[in-house]
């Protein structure tokens, strides 16, 4: 992770001023299905008075007005959508596992599930070995100092035992869920310096590593997860969380042309390469990766987080490489941060953000912890919120993070496809069309108070109004 604390230069200071919006009783929240001309809304305000809650429908209608409009045109289509969701960590799975067994079927269906209470999560990632949000540091092939393991013969996923069972409950929930996977370190004896905190990647242990990669994308298939994309390291330009691994672009690139790319390929490996997986202020790293011919051919896209720089990051790339993909993999929630300011700032940048700029996916980061924000390593994010808070075993709390991501996964499932909508000073917006044929809208309201607005589609037209500094999904 990047230094969390600097997260605070991101928040805008927002003045609380909200209006009513009348609320249907949550008991008649049966389905977000359409009626006919009608358009259903589901709505979080910034005040927390109202989260992820269904309003009154609205319907098309002939008359004018003079609110200003946001227009939808579905014939300029964008890029499809394979999912939102989070980082299952192990700490994630750690404090999930201590619900009682009710309470934490409940949760992983609410989670995964498709019901009328769920959210629908559609993307996970994971960690290949520790992230800073595990407990304890550990990769697949842990040695005594000094030694080492080239032909990987003591390669196990045995310290995932938990994870992975818990990942086959959420694919028997979901069977259709995808996965991106990142290694945070290598293991220490392929490192220069010998430590799980920095260095770099041996130069002789690159053919090793790859094979690292290999081994793992096929343990996890023969537990029935397939691995539908690497990160070749996570956040590589930040070697000094626990565990890390320092990995410029040129190393980068070096290692999936001279041994990720061509041993996937001689081990029959489909699973995608995504490069980078870092922040938005080095669009460049990726670019230069992907200039490179040799290594290009291996790469299916780039992956980015949003702790430094612009998420028009995204664009810069794809406009570099227009046939490759994009991906938004990790944003934090933090322990200093407030509901108002996290839900505006992420759903703006983080989730419309991030689907207007090309990306295929939307993640915040871990997706549980406890309440003091374990577990973490000895160095890892103490700050770190979930989306969900696990308080004891039969108690949890939902965060800023799950209805910044619930506003998209429970009504945009994957193989949505990007439409065109406008934008105002104050109104950032979203549209996507579902492959059941619906129009998604999501909206986020900029100013502290309600602003009017015309939804406005093949010459008909909806007036809304949306309370300050909040977020609503219109579905028609």
């Amino acid at each position: 992770m990047v230094n969390k604390n600097s997260y605070s230069f991101f928040l805008k200071s927002t003045a609380l001023l909200f209006s009513g919006v009348v609320l249907l009783p949550l008991s008649s929240c049966k389905s977000v299905a359409n009626t006919d001309n009608k358009v259903q809304i589901w709505m979080t305000k910034g005040d927390e008075s109202v989260k992820l809650q269904q309003q009154n429908a609205l319907a098309f209608v002939n008359t004018s007005n003079n609110f200003q409009n946001i227009e939808i045109n579905d014939v300029q289509k964008f890029q499809y959508i394979d999912g939102f969701g989070y980082t299952l960590t192990g700490g994630s799975v750690e404090v999930i596992n201590r619900l009682s067994p009710s309470k934490r079927k409940a949760l992983l269906n609410e989670l995964f599930g498709n019901d009328k209470n769920s959210i629908s999560i559609s993307y996970l990632r994971l960690s290949i070995g520790a992230s800073d949000l595990d407990g304890e540091v550990f990769s697949y092939d842990d040695l005594p100092e000094g030694q080492t393991d080239p032909s990987l013969s003591k390669f196990s996923l045995a310290r995932d035992k938990d994870l992975i069972s818990m990942l086959k409950e959420i694919l028997a929930i979901n069977p259709k869920i995808k996965i991106i996977a990142a290694p945070w370190s290598p293991p220490v004896w392929m490192k220069d310096n010998g430590k799980s905190i920095g260095g770099s990647l041996k130069t002789e242990y690159y053919d090793v590593y790859a094979k690292y990669f290999v081994k793992y994308i096929q343990g996890m298939q023969n537990e029935g997860i397939t691995i539908d994309a690497v990160t070749p390291q996570n956040e590589p330009l930040h070697p000094g969380n626990n565990p890390s691994l320092l990995m410029v672009s040129d190393q980068q690139r070096d290692f999936i042309k001279q041994s990720l790319g061509p041993v996937f390929k001689s081990n029959n490996i489909k699973t995608k390469i995504v490069v980078y997986d870092h922040n938005c202020n080095k669009p460049e790293y990726a670019i230069n990766i992907l200039n490179d011919a040799e290594a290009n051919q291996y790469i299916d896209g780039s992956a980015f987080h949003l702790y430094e720089g612009d998420i028009s990051a995204l664009s810069t790339v794809h406009d570099a490489h227009p046939n490759k993909n994009l991906y938004f993999t990790e944003q934090w929630t933090g322990a200093k941060g407030t509901f108002i300011e996290d839900l505006n700032w992420h759903t703006r940048n983080v989730v419309i953000g991030s689907m207007r700029n090309w990306s295929k996916i939307a993640l915040e980061w871990n997706l549980a912890n406890d309440t003091q924000y374990k577990p973490h390593t000895p160095g890892g994010c103490t700050e770190c919120k979930g989306a969900i808070t696990v308080s004891d075993s039969e108690n949890f709390t939902r965060n800023v993070a799950y209805y910044i991501i619930a506003h998209a996964s429970k009504f945009v499932p994957a193989n949505s496809q990007r439409i065109a909508s406008t934008q105002t000073e104050n109104l950032a917006t979203v549209a996507f069309k579902t492959p059941e044929g619906k129009t998604v809208l999501i909206v986020q309201n900029n100013n502290k108070s309600e602003e009017s607005f015309n939804i406005k589609y093949n010459q008909k037209t909806a007036p809304v109004t949306i309370t300050g500094s909040s977020v609503a999904t219109y579905i028609f």
